[in-house]
């Protein structure tokens, strides 16, 4: 699925420069551009594609030090900056519009939904968000800035793919480390997404295209996305138990969103060299995923890669009944309730209830 990439503060633009760089690597070609925004000048330093400086009347270059009100409030008076450096960029070949973004800085969490509501009313290809949630040992602050922005977000995009960051943290890592860590992870995971429907040699036994994410995410709200890889044998036949074994590990325990296993709609996509994928295989494993997310919307498929290994991914469309959603709005909910009483919002696990929920925008 060809698609447009904008990153929103720091974590959205460091992603963006991720996945472009995946995309670039692998030869896929399946991301036609990207364009960084920020309220902070010394983020969008060494990103290399187009860059977006905004509010500059306001914060100077300098952030907008966590403040996601703040955040919205720049986006919204400077979004025709934007929108200017996205022109010429988003043609006929452009299938999707991707806004990346950390949910808990100022600058992301703020900006994005915004953005995504203006892009929605511009634009007719469907507008995703890729949002990352802040770890549990992120701040109290980064946890009520994602807890308020989660679920306008979800509203505003046509669904959030949601990553945790603590699936993917490993112990004694520095906090560089980790981060890099996690966007190589997620660049891996959606830029094999992305690229499954792109041509490449080979012939796929049952195709897996654009319409097929876009069919996957039609429900809208949060969406996960599964990896998992293993060594493939060199037959097809002996690469069955290794489809559903690596299925498996997508769905439980290498999700973005950890624990997300209901879900209405579903998309499984094996990867690998085009001989050794067993068509039993994937259409056992999808019946499988079928039984687990409890969907009768689950649609499979594979995808020929030139590689020793057989890799599969499952992408989870309306995933918000998810356990971790909710601990993780009561940790945001939590974490507010220690702020002083002159800087608490409208609780965050009250917030997510609340169809009328316009804090942010």
């Amino acid at each position: 699925m060809k698609s447009l990439l904008i990153g929103i503060g720091q974590a959205g633009g460091k992603l963006a420069r991720e996945l472009v760089e995946y995309d670039e690597r692998m030869g896929f070609g399946s991301i036609r551009g990207a364009v960084a925004v920020n309220t902070a000048k010394a983020d969008l330093k060494n990103l290399p594609f187009e860059t977006v400086l905004i509010g500059q009347d306001r914060v100077k270059g300098h952030g907008v030090g966590g403040d996601n009100e703040l955040g919205a409030e720049v986006m919204r008076s400077d979004t025709n900056e934007v929108l200017s450096a996205l022109d010429g960029r988003i043609t006929a070949g452009v299938e999707s519009i991707f806004v990346v973004a950390g949910l808990g800085g100022g600058s992301g969490s703020g900006g994005a939904p915004v953005l995504t509501r203006e892009l929605q009313r511009i634009y007719d290809i469907p507008v995703y968000g890729l949002g990352i949630l802040p770890g549990r040992d992120e701040g109290a602050m980064y946890q009520v800035n994602a807890g308020r922005s989660l679920k306008t977000f979800a509203r505003e995009a046509d669904a959030l793919l949601l990553v945790d960051n603590d699936a993917f943290r490993s112990a004694g890592e520095s906090v560089t480390e980790g981060f890099d860590a996690i966007n190589e992870e997620i660049a891996q995971r959606v830029g094999l997404l992305l690229a499954s429907g792109e041509a490449v040699d080979g012939v796929a036994e049952s195709v897996v295209d654009s319409s097929e994410i876009i069919n996957t995410l039609r429900t809208g709200g949060i969406a996960a996305l599964g990896f998992a890889s293993a060594e493939a044998a060199p037959n097809a036949e002996g690469n069955i138990n290794t489809v559903m074994s690596t299925t498996r590990r997508a769905l439980l325990s290498g999700s973005s969103l950890p624990d997300a296993a209901d879900a209405d709609a579903a998309l499984l996509i094996v990867a690998g060299n085009q001989d050794a994928i067993p068509r039993k295989g994937v259409e056992r494993a999808r019946k499988w995923v079928e039984e687990e997310t409890g969907s009768l919307q689950v649609r499979g498929g594979d995808f020929p890669l030139e590689s020793d290994r057989i890799a599969t991914l499952v992408l989870l469309g309306g995933v918000e009944r998810s356990d971790r959603i909710e601990t993780f709005m009561q940790r945001a909910s939590d974490a507010q309730e220690a702020e002083p009483e002159d800087a608490a919002n409208d609780d965050p696990a009250d917030q997510w209830g609340n169809d009328e929920l316009d804090d942010l925008l």
